[in-house]
């Protein structure tokens, strides 16, 4: 048995690769995010079991539940195709690195189909490239969530990297004041551009910028993706 665990993109049901599509369409069962898009999903056979394992906003602790559920369904299917579709990257702030680790413990076989992650295509879809000649020569990508309450992110080396180093925060939309706050305790200039990018490569895309002095002005909400940099100054509406 195998356990495919598939990257679904940023948003737009076009930007799966093609081998994403090809598993999605063979699939007998697909656990799925709750950022993956309808259209995505409707490329599963009508035959497919379709499981919602998507978490709230905040609230990350049914992910053992997720990595027992999937052992459950490996061992229900042992001649099925199971998908885990995930948003984005299954490795990149998804947690599959998690999920893969109770597949094997279990010794249960999976494979992960990479995907395009909202990091990137973001703030490209934004008009944003996050490294460019003249205004930036490096990326980091961070989340805005902190892994435990009582180790909190240390801003301080992203500060000292200056305004020509893009950093792109994944899930910051709620501490953005915190995050903007650190920064500019840390060193960071007020005027550093930002840009947040809100549903990225869907219909419902929208582009909101500003300074990292203002960030708790800006009329922002979730999905966020939320650049910080020089780079952010090419942002399209």
């Amino acid at each position: 048995m195998t356990v495919y665990l598939v990257g679904a993109g940023p948003g737009d049901p076009e930007l799966l690769t093609v081998r994403a599509a090809r598993l999605l369409g063979a699939a007998d069962v697909v656990l799925y995010d709750r950022l993956v898009a309808d259209e995505t999903l409707a490329l599963a056979p009508k035959s497919a079991e379709m499981i919602d394992v998507g978490k709230s906003p905040g609230n990350s602790s049914i992910q053992a539940r997720i990595n027992e559920q999937l052992v459950e369904t490996a061992v229900l299917h042992p001649h099925g195709v199971i998908v885990r579709l995930k948003g984005g990257d299954p490795y990149l702030f998804g947690r599959g690195g998690e999920e893969v680790e109770a597949l094997a413990e279990a010794g249960i076989d999976y494979q992960v189909v990479p995907g395009v992650t909202s990091a990137l295509a973001a703030p490209s879809a934004a008009g944003i490239p996050v490294t460019h000649r003249d205004l930036a020569r490096s990326v980091t990508i961070i989340t805005g969530h902190d892994a435990n309450d009582n180790e909190p992110i240390d801003w301080k080396p992203f500060a000292a990297m200056g305004p020509h180093h893009t950093l792109v925060v994944m899930m910051g939309a709620r501490k953005r004041g915190l995050i903007a706050r650190s920064l500019i305790d840390a060193g960071a200039s007020p005027d550093t551009p930002v840009a947040f990018i809100e549903n990225a490569t869907t219909a419902h895309q929208r582009v909101v910028t500003g300074v990292l002095g203002n960030v708790d002005a800006l009329d922002v909400h979730p999905p966020v993706v939320f650049v910080i940099g020089a780079v952010a100054t090419l942002a399209r509406p």
